[in-house]
């Protein structure tokens, strides 16, 4: 069951938007701390996802890895992709084109899999609702795990676009 809710993106209705939106703003008043929260969380729970940065792919310290300039850029890179996506929530088209550019940049330049930005979105989550637990009820939780998935229901379609093969 879990892998078919991967696979379809589940109609995100207004009142999900606002509730993503409103989480969204103070997290994003923490741009760079929250990010570099997901970042780094995602690197340490996930290792193998290192070897698509030459920059860090060797660091082992997990403190120095933390302060790497090269992490808080692309920290910053996710969370203004991310920024753009939750602001642009009305606008399908936006939404599909900002995430199709995601896929395509990481299909083709990078050649990162993409099963890494399932678990990218759900390591955001867990951030998101630590880092705001009061704000993160279970309609939130709803609504954010039915971001994760649009996230990852447009950038794969960006992949199978431009002819990943795995």
């Amino acid at each position: 069951m879990e892998i078919e809710r991967w696979e379809r993106s589940e109609e995100i209705s207004d009142a999900e938007k606002k509730v993503i939106q409103e989480i969204w703003s103070r997290v994003y008043a923490n741009c760079e701390e929250v990010g570099v929260s997901i970042v780094f969380r995602f690197f340490v729970n996930f290792p193998s996802a290192k070897q698509y940065f030459s920059q860090f792919k060797h660091m082992e310290d997990p403190l120095e890895m933390e302060r790497s300039l090269q992490l808080r850029k692309h920290a910053r890179r996710v969370m203004g992709a991310i920024n753009t996506v939750v602001e642009n929530l009305n606008d399908s088209e936006k939404v599909s084109s900002v995430l199709a550019l995601v896929g395509k940049a990481h299909a083709l330049k990078h050649k990162v899999e993409p099963i890494y930005f399932k678990k990218l979105t759900g390591v955001m989550l867990e951030v998101i609702a630590e880092e705001y637990p009061s704000d993160f009820t279970p309609e939130a939780h709803g609504a954010w795990t039915k971001m994760k998935t649009l996230i990852y229901t447009h950038v794969t379609a960006a992949y199978k676009e431009v002819g990943w093969a795995q």
